[in-house]
């Protein structure tokens, strides 16, 4: 099932709920672009192998590639977060559900974004539908065990995979240039670190791009009182719109993300940058093709630790690690209990 352009905005003008929930999925769209974007372009910054500008212009056009081209692929991570949750039959109590937990996801997210800390929107994602989910059920009914379960794998395969990635692409390379005049190699590698960056924003666009689609197609179901709905085709319309937010949220709020990232964990060299880049793209693709639902932001910085450590643990700034694993540890319990309550909070008001 899916809905054309003109369909969809007749329904966005005639029903005012299904204009609250689209304009809450933006906003939790631009957030992402505020904090998971600015990975994937982090590292060309940072070795100055591109300007912030041109960087972000790369990321906003590779982001809507990866949208466009793994969704007509291969849209598994979708359907994984579109069957995630069950908000039950009620449509008019889940549409309420589902606009509180994106309220909830919002919230957590700005926050974060305001002290720096490169938190996951993809597992806020999960956290606050699965709290909200809880709230509505007045259970764990309304979560998907089997579903739930490729979140944990892909838990772990974006810690530490990505550590894994980085560690090793970065001692490869300098196996393979070991004899190389290093100041010669700057020119080729700050090339490879322009394909990195543009691999690493595909690779956010076909993972990212694919869970808030899939929540914008169940918010539209939703409101049209459609909740039995179990097999969707997104819409080229949706994957441009979710790549233009996406891409606005990277230009507003990017910067503070691509620093703390960047420049203040690990001092980067321009070949370590592509060793990251290479590394964390690699596992994302991997867990793309699976239908695993993994976070960028996990898998890009545990790959820049990853390349730090390769030459000296002390080479990773771990105060800045342990404010970030912080923020990873609290997603999953913070988010998702704002979630609950944001829930409860609405369907009493409501």
């Amino acid at each position: 099932m899916t809905i054309g352009f003109a369909d969809f905005l007749r329904q966005l003008v005639s029903n005012p709920v299904l204009a609250v929930t689209v304009l809450l999925t933006l906003g939790v769209i631009l957030v992402n672009g505020w904090t998971d974007a600015p990975n994937a372009i982090a590292t060309c910054v940072s070795t100055r192998s591109m300007k912030a500008s041109s960087a972000i212009l790369m990321a906003a056009v590779f982001n809507f590639l990866g949208v466009v081209i793994m969704t007509l692929v291969n849209s598994k991570v979708a359907e994984t977060i579109y069957n995630m949750v069950d908000f039950g039959g009620n449509s008019s109590d889940a549409i309420v559900a589902l606009c509180a937990a994106l309220f909830a996801i919002v919230v957590w997210a700005t926050a974060a974004w305001r002290f720096g800390i490169p938190t996951s929107e993809s597992h806020a994602l999960i956290a606050g539908l699965s709290g909200a989910a809880i709230a509505l059920q007045g259970s764990f009914s309304g979560i998907n065990p089997m579903e739930w379960l490729k979140v944990i794998i892909g838990l772990v395969l974006s810690t530490g995979l990505g550590f894994a990635s980085g560690f090793g692409a970065s001692r490869l390379i300098e196996a393979i240039c070991c004899r190389m005049d290093r100041p010669k190699t700057i020119p080729f590698f700050r090339n490879a670190q322009r394909f990195g960056g543009a691999a690493m924003a595909f690779m956010h666009g076909a993972q990212d791009g694919q869970k808030f689609m899939s929540v914008f197609m169940l918010g539209i179901f939703l409101t049209a009182g459609k909740s039995d709905v179990t097999s969707f085709a997104i819409p080229i319309w949706l994957m441009i719109l979710c790549s233009a937010v996406m891409a606005l949220g990277t230009s507003i709020g990017g910067y503070r993300i691509i620093k703390s990232v960047g420049m203040d964990m690990v001092k980067l060299q321009t070949y370590q940058g592509f060793a990251a880049d290479t590394g964390a793209a690699a596992c994302l693709l991997l867990s793309s093709l699976t239908g695993i639902p993994v976070s960028t932001t996990h898998t890009k910085t545990t790959a820049i630790m990853g390349v730090g450590a390769s030459k000296r643990l002390s080479a990773v700034n771990w105060n800045i690690v342990k404010e970030m694993v912080l923020a990873w540890v609290l997603t999953f319990p913070g988010c998702g209990l704002l979630g609950f309550l944001m829930a409860k909070l609405f369907i009493l008001i409501l």
